[in-house]
């Protein structure tokens, strides 16, 4: 075992991170699409655990719902389309869902809204910041030792390119960190909706994941470098347990050990991507927000 990790979790998540790495490293529409692509699996799982429950929400306008944002967002980048009318998907998105509902033959309870509509955040709002991250360019000087750092990997990178794959280390370095941390030193639960989940294990992904930011921060010749990648970390860390733990929650209401049974060894899509769904948000607004302030 790796990690202290069983050989299938193990193998099924070298090859996703094999999965992650091709299609970060294209860009462009190949990661649009492979987004589309996983958004859709966990979605459909998302749906599964909202029916076990007795919801009844509005599957197929959601998940249509979300593509169009996801594909709106893309164009926006790729100027196919204004960023106002992009913008403009997500609450003609819940308006539609809404209107399918009222045209039932039993008309939608509250909650078959509020499954759908969160949905429609959960995965297509909160994942269409991966885009976001993706499409960086280097206009607000987010890397200034851009060019340095690309020459010596004898490759062209781009902005959003090492960005994301920033993100996606600082969130792969949380779950290795308190999975670890938290099997060989855990004692106390962290919460009693996910019971193996220990504060020790917690804090041990805080800090591997602010390690990992510390070192991106000065790779990238941020201002403060250590100090602003370090606290970056330390949010991916923290929003990247909310995300894991809001699953868990959501598993736990509809009796479910895991979203789906996809991933040897990791269950569904859902339960793979749980910690990457509200973290692009939180490193695409501040390094577009406040890294640019810290660096002047």
């Amino acid at each position: 075992m790796a990690f202290g990790l069983p050989p299938k979790r193990f193998s099924s998540g070298i090859a996703a991170g094999a999965f992650g790495l091709l299609f970060v490293s294209l860009g462009g529409w190949w990661f649009a699409i492979a987004v589309g692509v996983i958004v859709h699996l966990a979605l459909l799982e998302f749906f599964r655990m909202a029916q076990y429950t007795g919801i009844r929400p509005a599957t197929k306008t959601t998940l249509v719902a979300c593509q169009f944002l996801l594909l709106s967002t893309q164009l926006g980048f790729d100027g196919g389309l204004a960023a106002d009318l992009s913008a403009a998907v997500l609450p003609l998105s819940g308006a539609a869902i809404c209107c399918w509902l009222l045209l039932q033959p039993v008309t939608g309870s509250i909650a078959d809204i509020a499954a759908s509509i969160f949905g429609l955040f959960y995965l297509g709002f909160l994942p269409s910041h991966w885009l976001r991250l993706r499409n960086l360019n280097n206009e607000l000087n987010l890397v200034p030792n851009l060019d340095s750092f690309s020459s010596s990997l004898h490759g062209t990178l781009t902005t959003g390119m090492v960005i994301t794959f920033a993100a996606c280390l600082m969130i792969i370095a949380s779950d290795i960190g308190s999975y670890s941390l938290g099997r060989s030193f855990g004692r106390k639960p962290l919460s009693p909706i996910s019971p193996r989940k220990t504060v020790e294990g917690a804090i041990g992904g805080l800090f591997c994941a602010m390690a990992v930011g510390a070192l991106f921060g000065e790779i990238f010749g941020w201002e403060f470098g250590l100090l602003m990648g370090g606290l970056l970390g330390a949010l991916v860390a923290l929003f990247a347990l909310v995300g894991d733990l809001t699953e868990s929650m959501m598993k736990r209401n509809a009796g479910l050990k895991d979203s789906g049974d996809a991933l040897p060894g990791h269950g569904g899509v859902l339960d793979r991507i749980d910690s990457y769904l509200f973290t692009p948000a939180v490193v695409f607004y501040v390094v577009t927000l406040i890294i640019p302030l810290v660096n002047k």
